[in-house]
């Protein structure tokens, strides 16, 4: 990470410990741009979307995630959890399911 965009990394992260979840998406966005293949950056940018309700940019955010990084099993939690929130708990399911077994928490 470049010097500046390591900055904003850490401006955008400290938005996200404050609560600020749309500054920090807006600041992550920017990072993104610079450091696309980053997957902390794409993660936190899915956890302020989340958070701040943005949950179809959200679900965006994680399908890409899963697509380039299918065993990232925080990204499959948070997938069926965005699902959960916008209603559609039938979706939401096999990714909860399959996020516990990667986890070997219960589901």
């Amino acid at each position: 990470m470049a010097t500046n965009t390591a900055d904003e990394y850490r401006l955008a992260t400290y938005y996200f410990d404050s609560k600020a979840y749309t500054d920090a998406a807006r600041m992550l966005e920017g990072v993104l741009a610079e450091e696309p293949a980053n997957l902390s950056v794409r993660l936190l940018l899915a956890r302020s979307y989340f958070h701040s309700a943005q949950l179809s940019r959200a679900e965006a955010e994680l399908r890409r995630i899963l697509d380039a990084h299918p065993a990232e099993d925080y990204a499959r939690l948070m997938l069926g959890r965005t699902l959960e929130r916008q209603g559609r708990a039938e979706e939401a399911r096999p990714h909860l399911r399959l996020a516990a077994a990667m986890t070997g928490e219960d589901d």
